[in-house]
């Protein structure tokens, strides 16, 4: 008779993978309808406005969710919290295939679909980075950051691809079916491996204790929690400020490619295809290097690089091909930073409250998006394009040998200033040893198998005590480079 010894379930870094594997296929399967029903808005409407909007309605709703998010994932089964990502976007893509399927679809309806996506993307990714602490070794965090990375960049490349090979063939209907599908796989695997949970920590203990049960309370511990470690909130400022003066430069590269080129859409498609393509190389190279071995060279250096090659050269560059080489490079370092990173919070903040904290991290890190495009649009509008074309103004004079002065001139300053500004954040950054050694300065949290947290160095203090410089966060990732 064979064993009646139940099977055991795949844990560690082999349920890191099984996860990661099926959520890869579940994204590149939304890719795909997310690219149908594009196609679908912009017969129904025409309307490039309508089809903005649903920015809107994921962005506002993902970013009020995020602040309950952390409080919740800390709260509950990790397993439980990334399981709901799935299940609301199920949800919304089974609602839009039965309007389909009974002939009463409406444009709102993908409004609304997309609200409840952006409710279960806030917790899909604080639940996922918070269980990956848990699930493998420290020395793998890089690589499996890098794995994470690739479930941004691979779909933005495929998920066209195939959406275009299978739309013909099986509909848009048919196309919504196979992403549900995935969205069962998803879960199923989610209920097939083994997540640890987070053991009890000093640190939780007291967000727990001072926040007595009050969801809002236990939200601003997070914020807490970073601004009273000097290295966190050092590294988080660094993030912070580097979004916001690179996402004033990303704002305008599209607009600057059209003008530039005369409104050649294959060019501004090629461009967008070569960050794409960068993007997948720097996470399939992430993946297998894993980084620095000192991460904050990996945030600093990729940093530099960002600006240069995103902001400066990109800025500087009149015609295809040095726009596509900039943009490859940029999408391909963000891996780089990003993963290193993550990897440094990851093994820094105990995993028990890495939920709240990596949610007022992400918060943090993203409060300036919806600022830079208000920023860029008039300045380039009103000033800058104005000023290149005045051939007797002495910015024109300074400036048009360097940057030319037909349309897009002005924006393309903008953006190389833009990058000048990234460089320049990072060098202030650096002359903080707080943020330039925080990855010393910072014990190590156990929550690694076999591992335990190491001892605070000499001269720094343990849990909530005051080391003495710098604590932070952030990710250069979103949208060419946006950070956590």
């Amino acid at each position: 008779m064979g064993s009646t010894a139940p099977r055991r379930r795949p844990m560690g870094f082999a349920a890191f993978a099984s996860i990661w594997s099926s959520q890869l296929v579940s994204i590149l399967s939304s890719g795909m309808s997310g690219f149908a029903l594009t196609i679908w808005m912009y017969e129904r409407t025409g309307s490039a406005t309508a089809m903005a909007a649903t920015q809107v309605f994921f962005f506002v709703p993902f970013l009020v969710t995020t602040f309950f998010a952390g409080p919740l994932v800390d709260r509950c089964n990790r397993k439980l919290m990334m399981a709901l990502s799935d299940i609301c976007a199920a949800i919304g893509t089974l609602a839009v295939l039965a309007a389909f399927t009974f002939g009463f679809m409406e444009p709102w309806m993908i409004y609304a679909s997309t609200v409840l996506e952006a409710i279960g993307a806030a917790f899909q990714w604080p639940a996922f980075s918070a269980a990956t602490s848990l699930m493998v070794p420290k020395k793998q965090l890089g690589r499996v950051n890098g794995m994470m990375s690739l479930m941004d960049a691979g779909p933005g490349v495929f998920a066209p691809i195939l959406a275009g090979i299978l739309l013909p063939v099986l509909g848009i209907k048919g196309v919504l079916l196979v992403d549900i599908a995935t969205f069962i796989l998803a879960l199923g695997t989610l209920l097939a491996v083994e997540v640890p949970a987070a053991g009890g920590n000093a640190d939780g203990q007291v967000a727990k204790d001072s926040s007595r049960g009050n969801i809002f309370r236990e939200a601003g511990w997070g914020f807490a929690y970073i601004f009273e470690r000097p290295s966190l909130i050092g590294l988080q400022l660094l993030f912070l400020f580097c979004n916001l003066f690179f996402g004033i430069g990303g704002a305008l590269t599209t607009p600057m490619v059209l003008a530039r080129s005369g409104a050649d859409s294959m060019i501004l498609a090629g461009t967008r295809t070569a960050g794409a393509i960068g993007g997948v190389a720097g996470g399939l190279l992430m993946s297998v290097w894993g980084g620095f071995r000192k991460r904050t060279w990996g945030i600093f250096l990729g940093w530099v690089v960002a600006g240069l090659s995103g902001g400066v050269l990109l800025g500087l560059g009149r015609s295809f091909w040095p726009w596509a080489i900039c943009t490859a490079i940029v999408a391909g370092i963000v891996p780089i930073v990003n993963g290193s990173n993550q990897a440094l919070w990851q093994s820094k903040v105990p995993a028990d409250i890495q939920g709240k904290v990596f949610s007022a991290r992400r918060l943090i890190g993203w409060i300036s998006t919806p600022i830079t495009p208000l920023i860029a649009g008039p300045l380039a509008d009103f000033v800058l394009e104005p000023a290149m074309r005045d051939s007797t103004s002495a910015f024109a004079h300074t400036f048009a040998p360097i940057f030319g002065a037909g349309p897009g001139a002005g924006m393309g300053f903008l953006v190389a200033a833009s990058g000048l500004a990234v460089v320049g954040a990072i060098s202030v950054a650096w002359s903080f040893p707080a943020i330039r050694r925080a990855e010393e300065l910072i014990p190590d949290a156990a929550n690694f198998a076999g591992e335990s947290a190491s001892a605070p160095p000499v001269g720094t203090a343990g849990r909530g005590g005051r080391a003495p410089a710098c604590e932070a966060g952030g990710d250069a990732g979103k949208d060419a480079a946006a950070a956590e």
